[in-house]
C-alpha cells in the first residue's frame, strides 16, 4: 500500500482512502469548520471614494459599451456593416469608448453548437471568451471598468479558482475589474458539460453560497475551512487580495429570485425592459421593475445601481435615423432570429419575454431611435424611470460609437447627465 500524503492519491481503494483519512487526523491539528453564516464579508468598492467603481457611480448617468465579442455582435441582421467579433476590434472599440469617457466594458457569455444560431450571419458562430478577454482590454487600457462574464456553474468551477482569477486581474487592472456572475438559462448548455441544468431558483441559491465563499476569501482574515451544501474548502487562502475590498460584482435578472441574489452580493444589477424593446412601453414599466431590485438591495442594507442595454440607432435627422433603423429591420436573419427563439423558449430565463422578431434584429433590450437631441431626450427619460446607467450596444460599432461621442454626448453633459471627462484621465 502506498500512501501519496499531501500528494494526491492515485488508484487508491476505498480502504486505503479511509486509512489516508484517519493518518490525517492524527498528524494535522483540528480545523475550524466554518459555515455560510460564519463566513467574512469583505469592504466594497464602493466604500472606497477613489476606487474606479466610486468614480463611475459619481456619474449620474453611467455610460458603458456592451462588446461585439460574437459573429454579429448583438444584431440579427444582414445589412452590410463593419461590426467584427476579432480581438483586435474589440481592442479599439474599447479603447475609444475609454477616450469618450465610458465607464464600463464587457461581453457576453454563451455556449454553442457548431455554426451559432445559423442563418445567413452565422449569428454568433465565432465567440470570444468574456472573461479571458477582459483581462486581456484591462492590461491595454487605463481607466475603463472591465466585467468578466462568467458560468460559475457549469463544469468543475470552485469559488477558489474564480477568488484566486478576479484576485490576479484586479491586480493587473489596478481595481478595474469584475465579474459578470451568470447561472446560465439554457437546457443546452450544461449538458455540454455533462451537467443537467438546476433549477431556477436553485441556481440562484448555488451563486449565492459560491459567491459569499469568494468574498470571504477576499477579506483574507485567515485560512478557509468551509462545509457548504455544494462546496468545500480546507485551509484555503487568496493573495494578493483586491485593492478595494474585493473585486466589481454584477449581475442580471429579471426575476425575485434574482434580484435577491443581486441585493445580497452585487453592485450593478442589468435588467431588460419586462415590456420589450419599444421606447415608450418600456419607460411606462420600468419604474416599478427597477423599484423591486432596489428595494432587494436595501433589504439587506446596501444600494445598487440598475442599467439596462438599449441599441442606438441614431443619424442627424429624425427621418435618416428612422430610415436607418427600418433597413436593419428589414434585412432580419429569419433563420438565425428563429433559432435564437427557439433556443430562448426552452430556457428558463424571465427576462427579453415580451422582445419580438423585427426587435431582435436590431437587438438590445430597448431601441432608442433618433437625431443626435431626440437620443438625449430618450436617454434622459430612461434616466427618470430610476436607471442609473447604460450599456450601450450599436448595429454598426466603431462609426456609430464615434457619431455618439461627437453629437450626443455634449448633449447629455449639457442635460447634467455626465461629468465631462478629461482625455487620459480615469473616468
Amino acid at each position: 500500500m502506498i500512501y501519496y500524503l499531501g500528494c494526491g492519491e492515485r488508484h487508491t481503494s476505498h480502504a486505503t482512502r479511509h486509512t489516508l483519512a484517519l493518518l490525517r487526523s492524527r498528524l494535522e491539528p483540528p480545523l475550524s469548520v466554518r459555515d455560510r453564516t460564519s463566513l467574512d464579508v469583505p469592504a466594497q468598492p464602493q466604500d472606497f471614494p477613489d476606487s474606479p467603481l466610486s468614480r463611475a457611480f459619481r456619474q449620474p448617468l453611467m455610460l458603458g459599451v456592451f462588446l461585439p465579442l460574437q459573429t454579429g455582435g448583438w444584431s440579427q441582421s444582414t445589412l452590410p456593416r463593419g461590426t467584427d467579433w476579432t480581438f483586435d476590434y474589440n481592442l479599439e472599440l474599447t479603447r475609444r469608448a475609454e477616450d469618450l469617457g465610458f465607464d464600463i466594458a464587457f461581453g457576453l457569455s454563451q455556449w454553442l453548437p457548431k455554426g451559432g444560431f445559423g442563418g445567413e450571419t452565422h449569428y454568433r458562430e465565432n465567440f470570444l471568451d468574456p472573461f479571458v478577454s477582459a483581462v486581456a482590454l484591462a492590461s491595454a487600457t487605463r481607466s475603463i471598468l472591465l466585467l468578466g462574464t462568467i458560468h460559475v456553474l457549469y463544469g468543475p468551477w470552485h469559488p477558489l479558482h474564480l477568488a484566486k482569477f478576479l484576485a490576479t486581474a484586479d491586480h493587473i487592472s489596478g481595481g478595474r475589474f469584475g465579474a459578470n456572475i451568470v447561472t446560465g438559462y439554457a437546457d443546452t448548455e450544461p449538458a455540454m458539460f455533462g451537467t443537467v441544468r438546476a433549477e431556477h431558483d436553485r441556481r440562484y441559491a448555488m451563486a449565492d453560497e459560491f459567491v459569499a465563499i469568494a468574498k470571504d476569501l477576499w477579506a483574507g482574515e485567515d485560512n478557509l475551512t468551509f462545509e457548504g451544501d455544494q462546496w468545500s474548502l480546507s485551509d484555503a487562502y487568496v493573495s494578493p487580495r483586491p485593492a478595494y475590498g474585493r473585486p466589481v460584482l454584477v449581475s442580471a435578472s429579471g426575476s425575485p429570485a434574482g434580484f435577491a441574489y443581486a441585493g445580497r452580493h452585487s453592485d450593478i444589477v442589468f435588467v431588460s425592459s419586462p415590456a420589450g424593446e419599444n421606447f415608450e412601453d418600456a419607460v411606462q414599466a420600468l419604474p416599478e421593475h427597477v423599484r423591486q431590485v432596489k428595494a432587494a438591495a436595501r433589504a439587506e442594507g446596501r444600494e445598487v445601481r440598475v442599467v439596462i442595454n438599449p441599441t442606438v440607432v441614431s443619424r442627424p435627422t429624425h427621418a435618416e435615423a428612422v430610415a436607418y433603423y427600418q433597413a436593419i429591420r428589414d434585412h432580419a436573419d429569419l433563420d438565425s432570429i428563429r433559432a435564437f427563439e427557439t433556443r430562448h423558449a426552452g430556457g428558463d430565463s424571465q427576462s427579453w419575454q415580451e422582445h419580438t422578431a423585427p426587435g431582435r434584429a436590431v437587438g438590445g433590450h430597448l431601441h432608442i431611435v433618433g437625431s443626435p437631441e431626440e437620443v438625449a431626450d430618450q436617454l434622459a427619460r430612461l434616466h427618470d424611470t430610476g436607471i442609473d446607467g447604460v450599456q450601450l450596444t450599436f448595429y454598426d460599432y466603431l462609426p456609430d460609437l464615434d457619431q455618439f461621442g461627437r453629437d450626443i454626448l455634449p448633449l447629455l453633459e449639457k442635460a447634467g447627465l455626465r461629468e465631462p471627462v478629461a482625455k487620459g484621465t480615469p473616468s
